[in-house]
């Protein structure tokens, strides 16, 4: 996998979310795989894509711009919030079974090209690497639930890594438990957005229960000019959690792409983290987020068949 960026998004396509926030619009094959091609030439290799069905992902495009930049890229299965997504969608009407047979489908058999949003479903040679879930800022609803159900079900059965998004890191601890009771593999569980939550202890009673965090809001605090309280986490916490942290953008608005005319880009992470690191005497530390940590959390694990 090389140097990983453990949440990114890559292709958002044209739809149901796209239509009322425009900035979200990422699917210029020719603008991202630039981004990427840079992304590539200061030594970069995978990024994780975290936009999971019918939400604008693209299994084609993905392949394409993975193709034309020689980055690794993971693409997911799963379900994102319920904002991604018109009341009527059929994610409301599938019971757990089906769910955790579309989710194992798309990891063992392939992407479907449509990503869902037809009649029709055609397989692509493409498969999903991982599985997605996203809660709120409110306790958890029967729904989703139900959709923690049928991603742990598949995680069990193909030993596909499972992400979530958090509300700003709300919840992050209540969903790290509910992943210790229904039985998942908490080594290949990653919870995401963590840093917007800014009590250290927090991170400690999270990363306790065994799960794996994501942070991301490094350049977020940059752009608003105020203290950086990612890093202000990474230099308390990498050295009590080495194995559990990584890094990413969660570049989900074209306006932080340099191929769209924005920023702060893609590179910003490589371009910024290794001084910081050895600022802070942690420089023997940049392995563990961005090559060891992801490349053990993102490998599948071995699952006991049943005779």
């Amino acid at each position: 996998m090389g140097l990983t960026y453990s949440h990114e998004h890559i292709v958002i396509d044209d739809g149901y979310v796209t239509a009322k926030h425009p900035e979200f619009l990422l699917n210029d094959v020719g603008k991202i795989s630039e981004e990427l091609r840079n992304f590539y030439n200061a030594g970069g290799r995978t990024v994780v894509d975290t936009m999971p069905a019918d939400s604008g992902r693209n299994a084609l495009k993905l392949a394409e711009v993975s193709q034309k930049s020689g980055v690794n890229i993971i693409a997911p299965t799963g379900i994102h919030l319920e904002i991604y997504y018109p009341d009527n969608h059929w994610r409301y009407h599938i019971s757990e079974d089906g769910l955790t047979e579309l989710f194992i489908a798309d990891i063992e058999d392939g992407i479907d090209q449509f990503d869902y949003s037809g009649p029709f479903v055609k397989r692509t040679p493409h498969k999903a690497g991982l599985i997605k879930l996203a809660t709120g800022n409110d306790p958890f609803s029967k729904h989703q639930e139900l959709i923690f159900r049928a991603v742990v079900n598949a995680h069990l059965e193909t030993g596909v890594p499972i992400l979530t998004h958090t509300n700003f890191g709300r919840q992050a601890l209540e969903q790290a438990r509910f992943f210790e009771k229904l039985g998942a593999n908490l080594e290949h569980v990653v919870l995401s957005h963590v840093d917007r939550a800014k009590d250290p202890d927090y991170h400690r009673a999270v990363l306790d229960v065994g799960v794996r965090v994501e942070y991301d809001s490094t350049f977020r605090w940059a752009l608003k000019d105020q203290p950086n309280h990612t890093l202000a986490l990474v230099e308390e916490l990498l050295p009590e959690y080495p194995d559990q942290i990584t890094l990413g953008m969660d570049m989900a608005k074209n306006t932080y792409w340099k191929s769209y005319g924005g920023g702060p880009g893609l590179n910003y992470l490589i371009e910024t983290i290794p001084d910081f690191l050895m600022s802070k005497g942690l420089d023997a530390y940049y392995r563990k987020l961005f090559l060891d940590n992801p490349g053990r959390l993102y490998s599948f694990f071995e699952v006991s068949k049943k005779s």
